[in-house]
């Protein structure tokens, strides 16, 4: 077995803080992180670079942004494609404003701006919190959808109100624009994941962590022992947001290319992100890249499988994704509320104690 511990000993504090306590995690992880970033970009193709790894890998960014404020800190949101059309129209302002900015710089910028509308629409919650912040979330996010429809300024009064990435570079490399390399572009977003995933792991490891937890679980007896709702609370809509700012940005600048807000950004977007923590697992950053992956995978597995091979009509294979979706999310409710990360841990904790009864 690749388990053979027989229970959970730890002797030092670093050790009880271990992402991987196990070592055949650890050289599994880096094992993984040395063919994702260093073997793959060398046989990505348009198709692949496009249609799975540019969607996971951006798609994973937002999915920590939101688990980090409904998982973490249990403030509900519905308002992350608002917020990714925040990220997405600040790039392209910055963009066009400053031509001769870096693309890196670009994107945190725009991140940045989206952590402080985050911050405004978190105000809320020192209010209530539940069904009622779900709804005052849900109201951002028409309302920036509705903004950037109206206000010609964020989209430099184009006739079709439509925004376009112009080309730019990082380092010298160009990452935007129809002559970037499928290579150039996958290395760029992947760094950004594997970066921010790392960040989003210490600070939930941290004390800001722990506060967040807090206020999770008990918020009144959080304040109690010293948290400060208002500190913690207001920190994780602006973490959050400045993640899903940033995924907002690659998004738009990176994936796409062009965008419109009714289109790239509408409802439809805050509901697959939230799909994507609650079937990967709540509170996990390790389910935030299940749950990235089960959805933008999915998709292309049926295209695959049900127009490709069996031929069936394209809006027949949709509507059998949807209904798959839909069932896998009331099932992970009843079942597991905390996703397929919990599955996992589950199995773990079974083999790393085989074979002896639990």
């Amino acid at each position: 077995m690749i388990y053979r511990e027989a229970g959970d000993f730890k002797t030092t504090y670093k050790a009880d803080q271990d992402t991987f306590p196990i070592r055949f995690d650890r050289v599994a992880f880096w094992l993984s992180i040395f063919v994702v970033a260093l073997i793959i970009p060398f046989f990505v193709n348009d198709y692949w670079e496009k249609a799975v790894f540019l969607p996971f890998f951006i798609y994973a960014i937002a999915a920590i942004g939101l688990n980090i404020l409904t998982g973490y800190c249990g403030q509900v949101s519905l308002g992350t494609g608002g917020f990714m059309a925040v990220g997405a129209y600040s790039s392209y302002k910055l963009m066009t404003s400053f031509p001769s900015l870096d693309m890196f710089v670009v994107v945190i910028l725009s991140g940045f701006v989206t952590a402080v509308v985050g911050i405004i629409f978190g105000m809320p919650s020192l209010r209530i919190k539940g069904f009622y912040l779900a709804v005052a979330t849900l109201a951002s996010q028409f309302f920036l959808v509705w903004l950037f429809n109206k206000w010609e300024w964020t989209y430099n009064y184009s006739a079709t109100g439509q925004i376009t990435a112009p080309e730019r570079d990082f380092l010298g490399i160009v990452v935007t624009g129809a002559y970037s390399d499928p290579w150039a572009t996958y290395i760029f977003c992947f760094g950004f994941l594997f970066i921010f995933g790392w960040m989003a792991r210490n600070l939930v490891c941290g004390h800001i962590g722990r506060s967040w937890m807090a206020i999770r679980d008990m918020d009144i007896a959080a304040e109690i022992i010293g948290v400060n709702p208002l500190k913690a609370k207001l920190s994780a809509f602006a973490v959050s947001s400045f993640y899903i700012g940033v995924a907002g940005a690659l998004y738009f600048a990176v994936w796409l290319g062009a965008a419109e807000p009714t289109e790239a950004f509408s409802i439809d977007k805050s509901f697959d992100v939230l799909f994507m923590i609650i079937i990967g697992g709540l509170g996990s950053m390790t389910g935030s890249l299940i749950g990235a992956a089960f959805i933008v995978l999915l998709p292309v597995t049926f295209k695959t499988l049900l127009v490709g091979f069996l031929g069936w009509p394209t809006d027949i294979a949709e509507f059998i994704q949807i209904i798959l979706i839909g069932s896998l999310i009331i099932f992970f409710l009843i079942k597991e509320p905390h996703g397929i990360a919990a599955l996992w841990r589950t199995l773990k904790q079974k083999l790393r104690l085989w074979p002896f009864p639990h």
